[in-house]
């Protein structure tokens, strides 16, 4: 008999092969096949666990990050046993010990225009598990000049999205969101959260998909968005249309340049744990416990009602950020403020929305109430 797998991976990938859709041509085919896993956090660990055990014969990851604490809420490729290692090189150990008969290739970068072709080039599709609207253009953008599909994914506390942005077949991501959201108008799972099993779900329907594709079985999800809540366990499913007019997919690949997404987007891709507003409008903690104490000073918390329970500074006044620009005509223009939230990052964009409004006695607490509890109060949780 001539196939391409030998007798170990025949017992490995047994109940691959007793699928009629799959069998061993398709399990030849998965072991030919190269992904690229494009962060390997929420979404990136279940997806490439999943195509590793698959037997996908190549796999790429690519993050610029290390594991944190908060990361193994959901993050299940890491333990408390890797808590500060690089994540690629923590991924890339754990998933050659769970499948040592495939290639794995560690990207330990960020993931930007400079180099998004080198890294991407030779692989069959690109998965994305990002979490920022700059890297999921760039990726969108990078896989629509490359002709490869895009198995995409977003998640948001209950709630995940899934699809196939294929433009040799349909839409692309940019066919349904031309361009970004306003800068702070969607908040990132480290500002807003996410119910830990979500990603795995998400993740394992983005595998899902990435395998139907290299397969060639089922209906994949191009042409289709997938919508996940997991309150009520429901499923919907939304039809796309390809954009004729779409600025990239309607374009020649060669006229497909790979932009500043940072500056397309207005936010950064890799979200600061310590956020600053810059431009001389920041103060530290130790300062903020200074001129609180002196006096004269109105101290404005712009996180979540939720989140003063978890560690809050007494007598600080509460305005969530999504109400500050509802709220203002409460405060005196004249006033001197100080901004403060989980790590500064909100804060500095409640900064920039105060002074736009003419407010010019305004700073931003470096580094939030985190980094009040690190050097003020650490009889309070960090989080």
């Amino acid at each position: 008999m001539n196939h391409d797998l030998n007798f170990d991976e025949i017992r490995r990938y047994s109940r691959h092969l007793l699928i009629p859709e799959v069998g061993l041509m398709g399990q030849a085919k998965l072991k030919a096949a190269s992904v690229l896993v494009v962060g390997v956090g929420g979404l990136g660990s279940p997806a490439a666990q999943y195509l590793a055990a698959a037997g996908v014969g190549r796999l790429g990851l690519v993050d610029y990050d290390v594991v944190s604490e908060s990361n193994l809420q959901r993050q299940v490729l890491y333990g408390q046993a890797t808590l500060g290692e690089r994540k690629v090189l923590a991924a890339q150990r754990r998933l050659q010990d769970l499948n040592p008969g495939i290639e794995i290739r560690a990207y330990d970068e960020p993931f930007t225009s400079a180099n998004a072709l080198r890294i991407a080039s030779g692989y069959d599709l690109v998965l994305d598990g990002t979490d920022n609207f700059p890297t999921r253009y760039l990726t969108n953008d990078l896989c629509v000049k490359l002709g490869i599909p895009n198995i995409y994914g977003s998640i948001f506390r209950f709630e995940g999205q899934v699809s196939v942005f294929d433009a040799q077949v349909g839409p692309c991501y940019r066919c349904l969101f031309p361009s970004p959201p306003p800068p702070g108008s969607v908040p990132s799972c480290a500002e807003g959260g996410v119910l830990g099993v979500l990603p795995g779900v998400v993740g394992s329907l983005q595998a899902t998909e990435a395998l139907k594709v290299i397969l060639g079985i089922g209906e994949s999800l191009a042409g289709w968005l997938l919508l996940y809540n997991a309150l009520d366990g429901g499923f919907d499913r939304i039809r796309l249309k390809k954009n004729p007019d779409c600025v990239v997919c309607s374009k020649p690949v060669k006229e497909i340049e790979l932009i500043d997404y940072e500056e397309f987007c207005g936010v950064p891709a890799f979200e600061p744990e310590f956020g600053l507003a810059g431009a001389g409008m920041d103060m530290t903690v130790k300062q903020l416990a200074a001129e609180l104490a002196a006096g004269g000073l109105t101290l404005v918390d712009v996180r979540e009602a939720h989140e003063l329970e978890i560690a809050a500074i007494s007598g600080a006044r509460h305005i969530p950020l999504g109400e500050l620009a509802g709220q203002m005509a409460e405060l005196d223009t004249h006033g001197r403020y100080a901004l403060l939230c989980r790590s500064g990052s909100r804060s500095a964009r409640a900064v920039e929305l105060l002074r736009a409004a003419g407010f010019r006695d305004v700073r931003n607490v470096a580094g939030g109430i985190n980094a009040w509890t690190k050097e003020i109060d650490p009889s309070q949780p960090l989080y």
